[in-house]
């Protein structure tokens, strides 16, 4: 018989679960990586249909962030991002009002060619995690961004720097953290978060293939857990448990870059790259251990600006091909391919896309197959050189980068 005493401690302990399970729930809600989880989706709800005629309100800007192309991430309500000033890259703090609580210098920044800083800041467990376009890895504490540990992955694992200069945004599972210094022995690593120590190498494709400017993804779903990221010849599977190369699928283009991330559904990846390419669809098979080739687009060719998958269809621009398109998850087929706005980068939320021109047009347009259907589009005026940093949504705002300016929209 259960004692009405054991009844109530049970009774306790499943509370107490919950409430861990909600903390943690509402904490990892509250932290916004690269493209918010890596996919580009966002899960706001009450967002506007409909903007008006000159874009939705401009809540605030903040001018004097330098130049970068790197996006906004955010963590416990604040806004983390990065910017280079006279040859040195900076860490930016801002709260949701757009005042700045801190800045914060952490070393040389790329400044040979399309000048500033790249990767995305990647918070987890009270720390912060950037990578500079010289290869330093910086971890700082959030609370008041002291430097916890740094080192040049560059010059450590004997790595080639890239001809637009490194650019990752580390990915954490666990107490790991994955980057792609591209060397000939240490290809791809994990490091302890905490210290910077290595934990294991891995060889990638085999090839010693450079880095390819790719953030990696985590798929947690498969027999093998594993990481997914795109080297400058090919895409790799490795297992995360030990860094062993698990299967690498050939990926080349005239440059060898393959800045877009891949994109992760179904037990299948939609592997995207410009500069003459396209995109590869493939499927996992034996558990994560192997890949096969679904289908193939060289329409389907963007540089950058990454794509969204909604339901059984993908949405993004081309590069080469300067439309925007749809195309069937499965299938591979072209649903439509529109021009009627210059090509860019994508996010989603609620059904809708946001689509940003490497031209400076800022669009709202329905999620559909039947075409590529805008709604409302306005102009970013403000800041400086490419429009190349991807925005993003938090709390019903719409962030948007460009070059020395962040700017934050009322879109609910």
């Amino acid at each position: 018989m259960i004692s009405l005493q054991t009844t109530t401690n049970m009774k306790q302990t499943i509370l107490l679960g919950l409430l861990f399970a909600f903390a943690f729930t509402l904490q990892a809600q509250d932290i916004l990586q690269w493209r918010n989880n890596r996919s580009g989706i966002y899960t706001e709800t009450g967002l506007l249909k409909a903007w008006p005629a000159d874009g939705p309100q401009l809540l605030w800007n903040y001018d004097g962030l330098g130049e970068g192309h790197s996006s906004v991430a955010i963590s416990s309500g604040k806004i983390y991002l990065t910017g280079m000033t006279s040859g040195k890259g900076y860490l930016y703090v801002f709260d949701t009002n757009g005042k700045l609580l801190n800045k914060k210098e952490y070393g040389a920044e790329w400044d040979e060619s399309y000048n500033g800083t790249r990767g995305t800041v990647t918070a987890n467990d009270g720390n912060l995690y950037l990578v500079s376009g010289r290869g330093e890895i910086v971890c700082f504490k959030e609370s008041d961004l002291s430097i916890v540990w740094k080192k040049n992955f560059l010059k450590e694992y004997n790595s080639e720097n890239l001809k637009w200069g490194i650019c990752e945004s580390p990915l954490i599972v666990g107490e790991k953290l994955i980057i792609t210094p591209g060397g000939k022995t240490h290809n791809i690593v994990a490091l302890n978060k905490k210290t910077g120590a290595l934990i294991w190498v891995s060889e990638g494709a085999g090839t010693g293939d450079l880095s390819a400017y790719c953030s990696p993804i985590y798929l947690g779903d498969q027999q093998v857990p594993q990481i997914v990221t795109m080297t400058a010849k090919h895409v790799v599977g490795i297992d995360v448990a030990t860094g062993k190369k698990l299967w690498a699928f050939e990926q080349e283009n005239r440059t060898s870059v393959h800045a877009n991330t891949p994109v992760y559904g179904d037990n299948m990846l939609l592997c995207t790259s410009g500069y003459g390419k396209g995109s590869a669809m493939l499927r996992l098979t034996n558990g994560g251990r192997s890949v096969e080739q679904v289908w193939f687009s060289s329409q389907l060719d963007s540089r950058i600006g990454a794509m969204v998958k909604l339901g059984d269809y993908a949405y993004g621009s081309g590069d080469n091909n300067r439309f925007w398109f749809c195309v069937d998850w499965k299938t591979g087929e072209i649903k439509y391919k529109d021009n009627a706005m210059g090509i860019g980068c994508v996010i989603a939320d609620d059904g809708m896309l946001y689509c940003y021109s490497d031209r400076g047009d800022f669009a709202l347009a329905k999620a559909t197959p039947e075409k590529f259907d805008i709604v409302s589009r306005f102009k970013i005026t403000l800041g400086t050189d490419q429009h190349w940093a991807h925005p993003v949504i938090y709390k019903g705002i719409l962030y948007v980068r460009h070059g020395n300016t962040l700017m934050a929209y009322k879109i609910s």
